[in-house]
């Protein structure tokens, strides 16, 4: 881990200036994903669907039958080979009807699996309540549960499936197509000097003041004259032009694994580290005492505590002026430092105003 952490800084730390597309800067002001939902019922499940507390799965199959003709009161059957799911999908932009989505169907009953089963056709509709898109086919798990006898086993989670390319797309998806008079370029991570300098680009490519930076997050953007009677060609134009992005200094810290991912931008004072390990070792062990054959004495157990304490030799490194990201690493290596001990340095060093840089613990 400790390597993987130092392969990192060095990459930072060669200070080679690299430049980011605009389409992977930026997204085009409304164009834009859209969120499905939709709620259905899976059938030919293997007695593992709904049981009987669950009244809407029996509710809502009574009214799939009487709209096919069969009239059948929701009290009078019990099935649990049905089984009521949630069905949610994501409408791209500017995808038409005939298009194909991906769907995840989750149940929301007590089914024990969702395996084997497949969705009766269900429509999905945007917040708006609009219907985009019709789901209906057979689920893939990827996992299954299995019990018998007291005992069980389980596989990834079954009563979550997935069906690829599952939705038909039934209406476009509400994206207006780029206009003549303009766009307006977000930023994915807002950012005044990324912005100032996206704008400089673009101003240059086209050599015209066809942009302006209206804040950290947001470029409005003009159509040249050539491009008038062509946004879509314009828009590819702009979206593969490099721009060197910037962004502040941060250091990342994972607690759980132990990861640290610091930036080439962290700026480094001179400091000296102290660092060493307390031990504390507490081992507990249990005595039993019988008394001898036919006495009335009792089988006692006494627990005996002993408490052992190691102090490791404090190791010291010095960090002069003008130290890379690179050499810091390399050092807290050097001295045996794990990934752990070099997240607590490296709070330290924050704390003491060594490192000028955002810390985000995840």
């Amino acid at each position: 881990m400790a390597a993987g952490v130092a392969f990192l800084a060095a990459l930072a730390g060669l200070g080679v200036a690299w430049g980011t597309r605009v389409k992977d800067l930026v997204v085009i002001e409304g164009v834009r994903d859209n969120q499905l939902v939709g709620y259905g019922l899976v059938v030919g499940l293997k007695g593992t669907g709904d049981r009987q507390q669950t009244v809407f799965t029996n509710q809502t199959l009574a009214n799939v039958l009487e709209r096919m003709g069969v009239s059948v009161p929701p009290t009078a059957f019990r099935v649990n080979n049905v089984a009521g799911v949630m069905v949610t999908a994501t409408l791209p932009a500017y995808f038409e009807p005939g298009s194909r989505l991906d769907v995840v169907v989750s149940s929301i009953g007590d089914a024990s699996s969702l395996q084997g089963g497949t969705l009766l056709l269900t429509p999905l509709k945007a917040a708006t309540g609009v219907v985009y898109a019709a789901a209906q086919g057979p689920l893939s798990i990827g996992g299954f549960a299995a019990s018998g006898a007291g005992a069980s086993v389980q596989v990834n989670h079954p009563t979550v499936g997935r069906m690829t390319g599952g939705a038909l797309v039934e209406r476009a998806a509400p994206t207006a197509p780029p206009g003549a008079d303009g766009l307006k370029l977000l930023l994915r991570r807002p950012d005044f000097s990324t912005a100032a300098q996206l704008a400089e680009a673009l101003n240059r490519k086209f050599e015209a003041p066809v942009a302006r930076a209206e804040s950290a997050a947001a470029v409005r953007v003009a159509v040249p004259d050539q491009y008038r009677r062509q946004p879509v060609e314009f828009i590819a134009a702009l979206e593969t032009l490099e721009v060197a992005s910037d962004r502040a200094a941060r250091i990342v810290m994972n607690e759980r694994t132990g990861t640290v991912v610091i930036g080439k931008d962290v700026r480094i004072s001179p400091v000296a580290v102290l660092h060493g390990n307390l031990t504390v070792q507490i081992v507990t062990t249990f005595e039993v005492s019988q008394p001898a054959p036919l006495s009335p004495g009792q089988t006692v157990v006494t627990p005996q505590t002993s408490v052992g304490v190691k102090e490791e030799k404090a190791r010291h490194l010095l960090l002069k002026e003008g130290v890379s990201v690179e050499e810091l690493v390399k050092a807290l290596t050097g001295i045996g430092s794990t990934p752990r001990d070099v997240i607590a340095i490296v709070q330290s060093m924050v704390a003491a105003g060594a490192l000028e840089a955002e810390v985000e613990v995840i």
